[in-house]
């Protein structure tokens, strides 16, 4: 990875996922998108902390951990990202092409802020357990 980026945030709206064509193949690959809004932060003068700034970001991960992001983070989680922050070429509105900066996540992490309860699922089986 050659820019690395790590940041906390908050999801401005539940990830959305897709199934699209890889290039050239007939295969398709899962990709899950969520905007990320990354806060910075500062102490008041009565030891407070109050937001002073921050940026948003597009992030983007692929296959089973897109599929998780879809399936379990909801609007404003608070998540960890890791992953390379790619520059774009896209189209406005009117239809010029636009630079865009997004995060493409090697993880997804759920913080536990606000968290009231965990379930987990039953640990999955190795196939050589199942077929025995």
């Amino acid at each position: 990875m050659q820019n690395l980026f790590i940041g906390k945030g908050n999801l401005a709206a539940s990830p959305e996922g897709k199934w699209v064509d890889r290039a050239g193949g007939t295969d398709k690959f899962f990709v899950a998108s969520m905007r990320v809004m990354f806060g910075r932060y500062a102490r008041t003068g009565d030891g407070g902390v109050e937001q002073v700034g921050g940026f948003w970001r597009e992030v983007e991960i692929f296959g089973q951990k897109g599929q998780d992001c879809v399936a379990h983070l909801r609007k404003g989680a608070r998540v960890l990202v890791i992953g390379e922050e790619r520059e774009f070429t896209a189209h406005d509105d009117s239809d010029n092409e636009v630079q865009v900066m997004k995060i493409v996540a090697e993880d997804v992490a759920l913080q536990l802020t606000r968290i009231e309860s965990i379930k987990f699922a039953p640990a999955r089986q190795r196939e050589e357990e199942v077929e025995a």
